[in-house]
């Protein structure tokens, strides 16, 4: 089964729904057709990004979840799929990032970690499916990171977790396309979000992406928005289990 035709869409539930990179894919998939399902820890960041989509006439449910706890993500995917309509696209987008090194992480720290960026992940995506397969179609898209690829100083509980999102994708795009649903992953690069803030030098760390960087510039929300929505869309009907590095040609497979 293809997509929905623009205009009827389904729900799109986007979890991170007031950072950045959640915000614009919220927005830009408001704008393919979606209606939109917002989880996100309750604060301004979410609500805003409610308002933000009425005033475009997006239909949209605004969640407050604490993603470590699965039971609150099965409730509020299936309220969603209950008062939205039926839900045809999830965005595993949250994630939390301490920085320390590795001797010092915590094992409560790194298990939260794992809970936001991995479990809530394998959770929202098994609400997701279970809805997903009776109609035979739908699109989940697991966001990674770059980081991934090589590593990164002090980050080891957030980058073995966005390892796990692209394994994860890959387990799901073969069990689940014969249900008629793709997944895929997104692996963002340096984009400015709140995660900037663990650097020390901001403008040094800037300086130091641009380098790297086949595209001397830095990237637009709305540049990684538009990967999804290509993903979730019908211009990608007939791929499944990739990870799309979308990080101005720092890493090049």
């Amino acid at each position: 089964m293809v997509d929905t035709p623009e205009g009827d869409r389904g729900v799109a539930v986007i979890t991170g729904a007031g950072g950045v990179l959640g915000r614009a894919s919220a927005l830009r998939l408001g704008r393919d057709g979606f209606s939109a399902a917002l989880l996100d820890l309750a604060g301004p960041a979410l609500t805003e990004t409610g308002e933000l989509l009425r005033q475009v006439g997006v239909p949209c449910q605004v969640l407050e979840v604490d993603l470590r706890d699965t039971d609150a993500i099965d409730a509020s995917i299936r309220s969603a799929d209950a008062e939205l309509g039926p839900v045809t696209a999830l965005i595993n987008n949250a994630a939390i990032y301490p920085k320390r090194p590795f001797i010092d992480v915590p094992i409560s720290e790194y298990d939260d970690v794992v809970a936001v960026n991995q479990r809530a992940y394998f959770a929202a995506a098994q609400v997701a499916a279970r809805l997903m397969i009776p109609r035979r179609h739908g699109s989940i898209v697991n966001v990674s990171s770059i980081t991934w690829h090589g590593g990164w100083s002090e980050l080891a509980s957030y980058i073995s977790t966005k390892g796990a999102a692209v394994a994860l994708t890959r387990a799901l795009a073969r069990e689940l396309g014969e249900h008629g649903i793709r997944v895929n992953a997104v692996a963002p690069g340096a984009f400015p979000t709140n995660a900037e803030k663990i650097h020390a030098d901001p403008e040094g760390y800037s300086r130091f992406l641009i380098e790297h960087q086949a595209l001397k510039r830095r990237p637009e929300p709305g540049e990684f928005a538009s990967v999804v929505s290509f993903l979730v869309g019908p211009d990608a009907g007939f791929v499944t289990g990739q990870t799309i590095n979308v990080d101005g040609g720092w890493v090049m497979e």
